[in-house]
């Protein structure tokens, strides 16, 4: 899906002298959606409701959000739109725009109030604007300090001062993010080209058929125990709760460690708990993005069928509980009780008949 994303602009255009146009905040929009629609405090059908619209009624949309899809009155899309009161989402889908044009809205904050404007930041010359993401492609054309942008999406490309992060323009064109200054916060704004985001699956019953077949398909190819995947992935993703499992379709919590690998498309930085012995603190890390969850589940038994560190857990591959046990001795995990976690969950949800693929 293509965006059609906007954000505001910094001030003028510098060495220009011509002023960037304003996107007002509380740009005008009518709910079209028979009986009302909801308002969410999230951009899923799963966050709660704080309010509602009636049909007909006019909006005033702060800024948006990549969130669920969804298919409305006006469109499908997965696009939210933040209200201008409290935390208030409405799906897109059922927002009917003036003149059927799509205002330049910028992305939403971490606050909700919050939306983020980028501009180029340089402390001299000019930023090249490439034709893809990274200093191998070609120069389209040259913007001077100050310059507010309009971001479709994000790529990961050749780094620039240790940051792989480059942004998508219109027309497919790209800037690198590390000249990039977003105020007042960077937004989690999507990989171009990634699924929108998840809601989790209502019944556990319901998450485990979801990954079945992902976890099947990675024991063909690498192996992996479906059982033992499983396993992992209820318990890293929280069963599809986290964040990083509906935004970025990672369901192994895979770092970066300075590269998304062959098969991520970006790395995204999340707050993480870590354990030494019995003691866990916070600490922020770069965790592997997917464009769908296919992906997450093909590069998870990649990395354990190739990687030596789980050479010795790849030879009791036919048992799954010696398996978890291998992989927390290889330091897969820094819970000191991952294993025992795995080996319960694959007891009591009988995971091992998942192993029995044709």
């Amino acid at each position: 899906m293509k965006l059609a994303l906007a954000a505001l602009v910094l001030g003028a255009l510098a060495g220009t002298g011509v002023t960037a146009p304003a996107y007002a905040a509380g740009s005008s929009a009518i709910v079209r959606a028979s009986g009302g629609l909801n308002v969410r405090s999230g951009a899923a059908t799963d966050r709660s409701v704080i309010g509602a619209v009636t049909d007909g009624s006019t909006v005033h949309v702060v800024c948006q959000v990549f969130g669920q899809q969804i298919s409305g009155s006006q469109r499908t899309s997965a696009l939210w739109d933040r209200l201008d009161w409290g935390h208030g989402h409405v799906a897109d889908a059922f927002v009917q725009w003036p003149g059927g044009v799509r205002p330049k809205l910028p992305w939403c904050g971490d606050a909700p109030t919050d939306a983020t404007h980028p501009a180029v930041h340089i402390t001299s010359g000019v930023l090249n604007v490439r034709t893809g993401p990274g200093t191998g492609y070609a120069t389209a054309r040259q913007l001077a300090d100050g310059t507010g942008l309009t971001v479709e999406c994000r790529a990961w490309g050749t780094k620039i001062e240790g940051n792989g992060t480059w942004d998508r323009l219109a027309a497919g064109q790209y800037v690198a993010d590390q000249y990039v200054r977003w105020s007042p916060a960077r937004p989690r704004y999507p990989w171009c080209g990634q699924d929108p985001a998840t809601v989790p699956p209502a019944t556990t019953a319901a998450f485990l058929s979801l990954v079945a077949g992902p976890a099947q398909q990675s024991m063909r190819t690498w192996q992996v125990p479906a059982s033992v995947t499983m396993a992992q992935a209820v318990l890293e993703s929280g069963w599809g709760r986290s964040t990083l499992t509906r935004l970025d379709h990672s369901y192994f919590g895979m770092k970066c460690f300075g590269d998304p690998g062959g098969i991520a498309i970006g790395c995204s930085n999340y707050l993480t708990s870590e354990c030494s012995g019995s003691t866990c603190h916070s600490e922020r890390a770069d965790f592997r993005a997917y464009r769908r969850m296919a992906d997450s589940f093909d590069d998870h038994g990649r990395q354990l069928a190739t990687l030596s560190r789980y050479a010795t857990a790849m030879k009791h591959r036919d048992d799954p509980e010696q398996f978890a046990r291998e992989l927390q001795k290889a330091g897969y995990a820094t819970s000191q009780t991952y294993a025992n976690s795995l080996i319960d969950l694959i007891r009591r949800y009988g995971l091992r008949k998942y192993d029995k693929i044709g």
